[in-house]
């Protein structure tokens, strides 16, 4: 039988009834306030000058792709709770696969230039605006998005006909990789094809951004003045803050031991990467940013002020 005549099942959180309501109105809100934190960001940065630098411009783009995140899969698993329509269709499926692997490839490489950009900014600060020019962040923009895109297509149109062969239950409460290669018979040579993807953008990106921010750290702790560390350190938190999130429940998710029964585990980890993360990295980037704050309080102000004038 063709994989395109499957409807596979989403095998969610819970079968109790009386817990459905509850957990739509928190992945609802969960939605919303990441929404609204990352689109709030991607204007504060928009309508001030001042942060029209590459280190903002690389968060507008993180913003971007955590909405993408969330937008992939909490809409569509609300519908599932308040429909009680568990199933989806072939063309679903794996449109909501490749969407999610477009976003996970992007927030993969970004992070990875963010860590470059800290790395540009402190231990070469004479040469940042060289290095790291409009035309160079840019490029690199549509290097990331597109490499996002393309790997997101190779990846899914090769998986789609991989044959399914134990079950069409998706032991995930969204559509995603793993848990369809749980189902399928992957040949040898699609193992080989998806540990290298697993190498370059996985393995590759995380020690990239490692090795960036140990250079970092050995550069800030050979600065005489302590308040020039600390302010060195402050530049560089938030990101190693998301960097440790993203990579810590995403290779906990990947690279985890085998479990006699890790279906409960599995589901929290792409809880926390997939909804909660995409919604706190707005929030972790402006409380521990002055020039995030200064701004939206400038742009505040601004609009009581034309408020009061109508």
């Amino acid at each position: 039988m063709e994989n395109h005549t499957y409807r596979f099942f989403v095998l969610t959180f819970t079968a109790n009834e009386k817990n459905k309501p509850f957990l739509s109105f928190f992945f609802v809100l969960i939605y919303l306030i990441g929404v609204l934190a990352n689109t709030t960001t991607i204007t504060i940065v928009y309508y001030d000058r001042h942060l029209h630098t590459p280190m903002y411009l690389f968060l507008c783009n993180l913003s971007i792709v955590d909405i993408c995140y969330t937008t992939t899969t909490v809409p569509k698993l609300v519908h599932m709770f308040l429909s009680g329509d568990y199933t989806l269709s072939f063309t679903q499926c794996f449109v909501q696969m490749y969407f999610f692997s477009h976003a996970v490839t992007t927030e993969d490489l970004l992070l990875f230039i963010m860590a470059y950009d800290r790395y540009v900014a402190i231990c070469y600060p004479l040469h940042y605006h060289c290095m790291l020019s409009k035309k160079n962040c840019v490029l690199l923009m549509v290097v990331v998005w597109t490499t996002g895109f393309l790997n997101s297509f190779s990846l899914t149109l090769t998986t789609s006909h991989i044959p399914l062969c134990y079950s069409n239950t998706v032991t995930q409460f969204f559509c995603e990789f793993k848990a369809y290669a749980k189902i399928s018979c992957p040949s040898p040579g699609f193992q080989l094809f998806t540990s290298i993807e697993v190498v370059i953008f996985g393995l590759c990106p995380f020690l990239c951004s490692i090795l960036s921010y140990f250079k970092v750290i050995i550069v800030i702790l050979h600065i005489k003045s302590s308040d020039g560390r600390r302010k060195a350190f402050s530049t560089c938190s938030s990101h190693l803050i998301v960097l440790s999130m993203f990579y810590g429940t995403w290779m906990s998710m990947y690279i985890m031991p085998p479990l006699r029964d890790p279906r409960v585990f599995e589901l929290t980890l792409s809880i926390l990467y997939s909804t909660i993360a995409p919604m706190l990295n707005p929030l972790i980037f402006s409380v521990r940013n002055k020039d995030i704050k200064r701004a939206l309080l400038k742009m505040v102000r601004r609009k009581i002020r034309e408020h009061n004038h109508v």
